[in-house]
């Protein structure tokens, strides 16, 4: 069986080798060595010096070169809305304060279905959604482990970075400081949207 050991992160890689597609819900993308079969029958070792977090349009580099995509399946998840910035962040606040995995997005954050945590999200004033999406939460317990070897960056935003100590204050969004401040400062995230 052919193997593929190697992870070319999204966006890094030739779309032209692309030769297959593999979707995988969140649960299914934290992997080191497992046998798969693509969309389009192409049957496959994957291989892994270490267990990794694969992430949407990662690439999946075979020992023959060409490439398996990955995509994140649709599944059943809560998207939690908020007012405002500060209100989303009080929210990321709270769930990175319980350790959940979240995708953090500019204006909402999705988790995992959960009524207990829905039902606290609609305490503290969010809307919340059950949906059917890809969940693609932060790196989370696997950040330190993937984001050397994948490619991927985490920053973490308890040192002083760009001159704001996020570690110490917050900024209201009208603070014309020409950052997006939805993300989440408890999880290793760089959530900043530098207008230019």
């Amino acid at each position: 069986m052919i193997r593929a050991t190697e992870v070319l992160a999204a966006g890094q890689w030739n779309q032209a080798a692309e030769a297959d597609s593999i979707e995988l819900p969140h649960d299914g993308r934290h992997r080191r060595r497992i046998a798969m079969r693509g969309t389009r029958d192409t049957v496959f070792l994957l291989d892994l010096a270490e267990a990794m977090m694969l992430r949407d349009g990662d690439g999946l580099k075979l020992e023959d070169g060409r490439v398996v995509r990955v995509i994140s399946a649709s599944e059943p998840i809560a998207e939690i809305t908020a007012s405002d910035p500060h209100h989303l962040s009080r929210i990321a606040w709270h769930l990175g304060n319980r350790h959940v995995p979240a995708q953090i997005l500019s204006d909402r954050i999705r988790i995992g279905r959960d009524h207990v945590l829905e039902e606290l999200m609609v305490k503290l004033g969010a809307k919340v959604s059950r949906i059917e999406a890809p969940f693609d939460p932060e790196g989370g317990a696997y950040a330190e482990e993937t984001a050397q070897a994948h490619g991927h960056h985490h920053h973490d935003h308890g040192h002083d970075h760009d001159g704001h100590d996020h570690a110490h204050h917050e900024h209201s969004p009208e603070c014309g400081c020409g950052h997006d401040h939805t993300h989440d400062h408890g999880h290793h995230h760089h959530g900043h949207a530098h207008k230019r």
